[in-house]
Order: C-alpha cells, then sequence, then structure tokens
C-alpha cells in the first residue's frame, strides 16, 4: 500500500499518487512511523526529501506506513525552501514528543574541518541519543554517518585526496539487510571524507558492504534500544543525482570558488558521454569563464546515466522497515500474561 505523509500534502514536484494521511489508513492505525530528518542544504533539500520519500513508497511493500517530515531548525534556509518547509514538514519538537519505529537522519554540508564546532552539532547529537532510546532502528547517511561514529564512539574521519564520487561496486555480506537477488550491489558515493573498516570493527561495528575502491559503504551497530544502519554513500540517489552534482562543480570551477577541474564520477557514464564531457573539459580549461558554461553538453548527457542501483537500495530499506516491523510485532505478543515465555526469535533476525 502507499506511503502516507502525516499531516500534510505531499508535494506536487515529488510526482508521485500516493494518499496524504494523519497517521490512519482507512480505519486502522499505522503499523510502522517513520521520520525523515532532511538537514541537507538549500540547494539539495526539496531533492532529498523527495528522493528519500520515493525510496520508502517503493519499499514499504504491504505495510500500513506513515512518514512524518522533520529538519533540524539550526540549519540555515532561504526564503525559496522555507516556502517548501513550511507545507511538508513539521516542527522538530514534534519528533521528540511523538513515537516513531525508525528514523532517517541525513547530514548536511560541512563548514568546518572540526564536526564538533559546526553550529548544528548539539542539536545532531541530541537527535543521536533521542534515536538510540526511541527507534527500533535509525539510517545515517553520508555525513550523519560521520558525525554518529565521532559522537558516540570518537572515531575521526579521514580527508581524502580526492572527492569520492562516482557508483561503486560492494560485494555483500550475508547480513540479514543484504538479503538480495544479487551477489553484490552498486550504490553512488560523493564524499570527501572516508571513516575506517578497521576503525569501525575496533570500535565494534559491522561493516555489510566494503570494496577497495569504493571503501566503507554500509556498517551497522546496536546503540541502546536501536539498530543504527549506516551509510557513506547514497542509495536514495536519483539517476541524474550525480550528474547535477557534476555540473555544480564545473560550473565552480569556471567561477574561480574551486582550484581544480572536478574529476567526472566514475563508473556512471558511458564512454560516448564520458568523450563529450572530456572534450568540453579541454575547452573549459583555456577558456575560464562562467559563461563558457553555455557550452556544456547537456542536450547530449541527460539521457546517458542508467541507474543500476535502484532494485538494491529498494531492496535493503524494504528489509529494514521489515526488521522493523518484525520487531514490533514481537514487542506487541510479549505481553505481561505471557512474560513466563520463551520469546521467539524474528524470521529476519537482523541485530
Amino acid at each position: 500500500m502507499p506511503l502516507m505523509l502525516q499531516g500534510r500534502r505531499i508535494p506536487e514536484a515529488w510526482g508521485g499518487k500516493p494518499s496524504v494521511g494523519t497517521g490512519r489508513h482507512g480505519s486502522s492505525a499505522p503499523s510502522l512511523r517513520i521520520a525523515l530528518v532532511n538537514n541537507m542544504p538549500d540547494p539539495a533539500f526539496e531533492d532529498t526529501g523527495r528522493q528519500f520519500f520515493t525510496l520508502l513508497n517503493s519499499a514499504v511493500g504491504d505495510h500500513n506506513a506513515v512518514l512524518q517530515l522533520f529538519s533540524l531548525p539550526q540549519v540555515i534556509r532561504g526564503e525559496r525552501v522555507l516556502e517548501h518547509f513550511h507545507a511538508a514538514y513539521s516542527d522538530i519538537h514534534d519528533l521528540f514528543n511523538g513515537q516513531f519505529d525508525g528514523v532517517v537522519i541525513t547530514g548536511t554540508e560541512p563548514l568546518k574541518h572540526n564536526l564538533r564546532e559546526e553550529a548544528y552539532w548539539a542539536a545532531l547529537t541530541g537527535l543521536f541519543d533521542w534515536a538510540e532510546r526511541n527507534t527500533t532502528s535509525a539510517v545515517l547517511s553520508c555525513l550523519a554517518a560521520h558525525a554518529s561514529v565521532l559522537h558516540s564512539d570518537g572515531i575521526e574521519r579521514c580527508p581524502l585526496g580526492d572527492k569520492q564520487f562516482g557508483v561503486f561496486e560492494f560485494p555483500k555480506s550475508d547480513h540479514a539487510l543484504m538479503n538480495l537477488n544479487t551477489g553484490s550491489v552498486r550504490f553512488p558515493h560523493s564524499r570527501w571524507n572516508e571513516v575506517r573498516k578497521d576503525d569501525l570493527i575496533a570500535h565494534g561495528y559491522s561493516v555489510l558492504t566494503h570494496s577497495p575502491e569504493g571503501g566503507v559503504d554500509c556498517f551497522i551497530k546496536r546503540k541502546k534500544q536501536s539498530l543504527f544502519v549506516h551509510f557513506q554513500g547514497h542509495p536514495e540517489y536519483d539517476t541524474q543525482t550525480l550528474l547535477k552534482e557534476y555540473r555544480r562543480d564545473v560550473k565552480r570551477f569556471l567561477r574561480a570558488e574551486r582550484e581544480t577541474y572536478p574529476n567526472m564520477p566514475r563508473g556512471y557514464f558511458d564512454a560516448t558521454t564520458a568523450q563529450l564531457l572530456d572534450e568540453f573539459r579541454d575547452k573549459a580549461l583555456c577558456n575560464r569563464h562562467e559563461d563558457f558554461m553555455t557550452q556544456f553538453p547537456d542536450s547530449s548527457v541527460p539521457a546517458a546515466p542508467v541507474n543500476t542501483w535502484h532494485d538494491s537500495a529498494v531492496s535493503i530499506y524494504r528489509n529494514w522497515l521489515q526488521f522493523i516491523a518484525e520487531r514490533k510485532d514481537e514487542r506487541r505478543a510479549f505481553t505481561p500474561q505471557v512474560a513466563h515465555s520463551v520469546a521467539v526469535p524474528a524470521r529476519n533476525e537482523i541485530a
């Protein structure tokens, strides 16, 4: 059944047909309540909300589920985004005063070298502490994953020599979250820093996907009441997201907002498109001014990328929702009247 949006209208730009709800589907209460805390900066804010909504809507299956949208108020918003925010997002106090089975927390663009110096640090770490005590499972995306392990285990992220940018293949573990029909997964990454496998394992994390080229992708750890699922990559990305980021970085180079011309995302463009973009780069290096961006081969590029990660992303999030649902069913079954009974393990044990 379709995913509902708690108490808000679904933005037209999201392009879906899911019903709008306030916590009910017909006469039944929702079986799952999920929160999305979208902290992305303004240029990516609306796209990120839509991407996670679309992904969860594809993954929800037969569950009667409601999604409620939030964002930390410490992330400054411009006028245009605030209009969308007030139409679709709830006050953060509704999160802390409500009951949620799962939460997805995004990162945001860092402004400081030390994450502890960010203006939103206290609010973000307070959100992690709340999720540990009040959810069955939490998903931490990209910078939120880095902030979470720094907060709880003191694991510092390590700067990379260049941007980890592209679609990378990862052999998958036999963990229940990775219960897929393929032997490996391919997911987009876009980051300048990483947390490393040895550091994570030393602090009790289980690394589910890792490769020499892509580094760590997904890793988990139980924290108090909640299973924390961390992604350094972006399974939620649209087909065109890496292209948009690459185009943005090229424009920043032409504006002299960055010193070097950006590398193309790896494993993303076909050979013909890559050649077109190489030719544009060679000309741009000799014509470094913003007006040259009009020569970017937009008419040839948009149809080129092929989405090789969507099905795997849907499967992983479906497994995540199933884990939450099974744990919720177990709690319902284990009432005081049957407290002497032996609890039955979940059919799809994850923790």
